[in-house]
């Protein structure tokens, strides 16, 4: 039996009626392709583990749902759309037919799943000795990718404000306390607000 979680069922059922057939599509992949994927929730959307690592994520919003590999860097590039009109692995998701084929979608699964079997990461951007570059945390890109507003706003943003977020994220001492402060990021973020909104006005 998959392993799933009434979260996920609560966020399928309480999303608008266009979106639902194309989580419920998602969900069904996943969890054809990857018998052993584990349903949990992170970030206030739905996401797909294997392995004690997350593989993939969904996510519904008002006009579109949005689907996210995890390690997309190191998978298949040729299967994703070479121009994206919004964050995750294949854009805007208005109806079944912006994402790849079922076959497709499978291989790209078992790709992901391989990446966790063998427990490669995706490699962190190496010191260049130039200007020094803001090295975005992946929990946060993850996060970003479920809302368009809110990334838009943070690559907007100035390097310092956008240092204020990472470094706010990265310093956490728990996971609790990361995925609270993330959740606030994106919640602020979404309303154009940068971390230390609250005294700008001071």
């Amino acid at each position: 039996m998959p392993t799933t979680d009434p979260f996920v069922d609560a966020y399928i059922e309480k999303s608008n009626d266009f979106a639902k057939p194309n989580l419920k599509h998602i969900r069904a992949l996943v969890h054809n392709a990857c018998p052993d994927v584990v349903e949990t929730k992170k970030w206030s959307f739905p996401h797909f583990d294997y392995k004690g690592e997350m593989m993939c994520s969904m996510a519904g919003f008002k006009e579109h749902c949005a689907f996210n590999f995890w390690k997309q860097s190191l998978l298949d590039q040729t299967a994703f759309p070479a121009e994206k009109t919004a964050m995750g692995s294949f854009g805007r998701i208005k109806s079944l037919d912006d994402l790849p084929d079922a076959k497709t979608m499978k291989k790209l699964i078992g790709d992901a799943m391989k990446l966790n079997d063998d427990g490669i990461k995706v490699a962190k951007p190496k010191p260049t000795g130039e200007k020094k570059e803001l090295v975005v945390p992946d929990v946060l890109l993850e996060a970003l990718a479920t809302n368009d507003a809110a990334a838009d706003t943070f690559n907007n943003f100035p390097y310092s404000k956008k240092k204020d977020y990472v470094e706010w994220i990265t310093e956490a001492k728990t996971d609790a306390t990361r995925e609270k402060r993330l959740a606030t990021t994106i919640e602020w973020l979404a309303e154009g607000k940068s971390r230390h909104w609250k005294y700008q006005n001071c």
